[in-house]
């Protein structure tokens, strides 16, 4: 009876199993036919919006900042060079790199035994050519009396020898007696050709002795010379550069031993392209006098200079573009030859422009601004000039619209755009001043700053006494002290 039981259980859960199993697949095939059955359903389509910031474009007058990098260099730069070979005796203690060193200061001293006696000897033998032109002159002097008196006894002879030759035409005198006085005539008239020789070879010496002292006269100039270039002094007042010289040490004609910089009279070199240039003269093609600011960021504390333009290169260097531009500093306390600055000076100002993000313009130079029913048009501009991370342009129908920051691929004409900012919002911040952070410090952090700041000694001393002024004061910039502290490292 059990086995009959439980063959007739499993016999109706089996049949309860499978009736479930064909009423489950019987609402499967009418689901699936009735879902083919039915006509397919196209959703609506939904416009895209896009979101974008924008910049309400106010045209202005606006003073373009030409920008550009330079190096100083100092317009009065000088070579120390030995004039003279010798050993060096005596070194002035600021002969040194870096070392300043005051006009007509002694910077070294070379061993001046040689040229001393070199100048002894010049001085004697000038003392010989005045004694030889004195002597010279002595015997022109005698020459000129021999010369005279010679032609004194020609004459004489002369007289007797026609006084003798009239007595003979008389009958008085003899042939011998004539014979005799025209060899005696004779006779003189040669002595007056010796002595006129000799008066010759008399001024011939006074003019070789004449010679002979201009010739000793500067053997001495130049002895005396090398007598004071063995003494090297400063022209001007300035600082030593590139010493090459210890005391003792033997040095030669012409050798470079170093430079005299003016640190007082700076200028700065910076090349600006074609473009720019031209946008620096003047109606009369000349560059005009404009003032330029220089600036070296050191660590975060910049050190800036004023100064003018003065001048351009000549020529275009081979295999350099642009133009070569001077501009002389006024004062550049902090700044060396050699130093890489930037240099910016204001172009003439631009009336009806717009500045706008380098982001808002594209390669074809449109932006896009939005329109009516907030779609964007693309409206055409001219680009004027590049600041940074701006641009000036102007273009029609530019002013009053809301230009879209930033570009992008998705964004074109005619697309539906949502604005996220305000621009007048914008405007209205960035017009507001922001007074700086202020922080108030310790004792002990006010001291360890104030330490470190006394002992920089590369930072000017205006700079210095500057940070000095303001770390008196109770509250402090944060901005400065973060930059000091970032030297310090801590």
């Amino acid at each position: 009876m059990r086995f009959l039981r439980n063959s007739l259980t499993g016999l109706f859960l089996l049949s309860v199993t499978l009736g479930l199993m064909v009423y489950a697949g019987a609402t499967v095939f009418g689901a699936v036919s009735s879902r083919l059955s039915q006509e397919p359903r196209t959703p609506s389509a939904r416009e895209r919006v896009f979101a974008v910031n924008v910049v309400a474009a106010d045209p202005g007058t606006i003073t373009p900042v030409l920008s550009a990098f330079g190096q100083i260099q100092s317009r009065r730069t000088l070579d120390i060079r030995a004039s003279a070979a010798g050993s060096v005796m005596e070194l002035n203690e600021d002969f040194e790199d870096g070392g300043a060193v005051e006009a007509g200061e002694v910077l070294m001293r070379l061993d001046p035994v040689n040229a001393e006696a070199a100048l002894a000897r010049a001085r004697a033998d000038l003392s010989d050519a005045e004694a030889e032109g004195r002597d010279a002159a002595r015997a022109l002097v005698i020459a000129q009396d021999t010369l005279t008196a010679a032609e004194e006894q020609a004459a004489l002879r002369d007289r007797a020898f026609r006084r003798q030759a009239d007595l003979r035409d008389r009958g008085v005198g003899t042939e011998a007696l004539v014979e005799t006085a025209e060899l005696a005539a004779a006779a003189s008239r040669q002595s007056v050709l010796s002595a006129r020789s000799a008066l010759a070879n008399a001024e011939a010496r006074v003019d070789q002795a004449a010679t002979a002292l201009s010739r000793a006269e500067l053997a001495r100039d130049e002895a005396q010379r090398d007598l004071d270039d063995t003494t090297l002094t400063a022209e001007f007042a300035g600082t030593l550069s590139g010493v090459t010289v210890v005391e003792g040490r033997l040095v030669s004609a012409s050798e470079m031993l170093g430079q005299l910089v003016d640190p007082d009279s700076l200028e700065v070199a910076f090349r600006v392209s074609t473009a720019q240039y031209a946008r620096l003269l003047d109606v009369d093609g000349r560059l005009r006098q404009v003032p330029v600011t220089v600036t070296l960021d050191v660590q975060g504390i910049g050190l800036s200079a004023g100064g003018t333009v003065s001048r351009a290169g000549a020529a275009v260097g081979e295999g350099q573009v642009g133009r070569l531009i001077y501009a002389r500093l006024d004062r550049a306390p902090g700044l060396k030859p050699g130093d890489f600055v930037t240099v910016t000076t204001e172009e003439p100002a631009l009336t009806d422009v717009v500045r706008l993000p380098a982001t808002a313009i594209d390669a074809a130079e449109t932006v896009l601004v939005v329109g009516a029913d907030e779609r964007l048009e693309v409206l055409q501009v001219e680009l004027l000039r590049r600041q940074g991370d701006d641009v000036i342009v102007t273009g029609d129908d530019l002013g009053g619209r809301n230009v879209v920051r930033e570009r992008s691929p998705l964004l074109g004409a005619g697309i539906k755009v949502r604005i996220l900012n305000t621009p007048d919002a914008e405007q209205t911040a960035a017009a507001a001043p922001q007074a700086p952070a202020m922080v108030e410090l310790t004792p002990e952090r006010r001291a360890r700053i104030r330490a470190f700041v006394e002992g920089a000694q590369r930072m000017p001393q205006e700079m210095k006494a500057r940070i000095l002024a303001q770390l008196d004061e109770p509250m402090v910039p944060a901005q400065m002290v973060e930059r000091i502290e970032a030297r310090m490292g801590g």
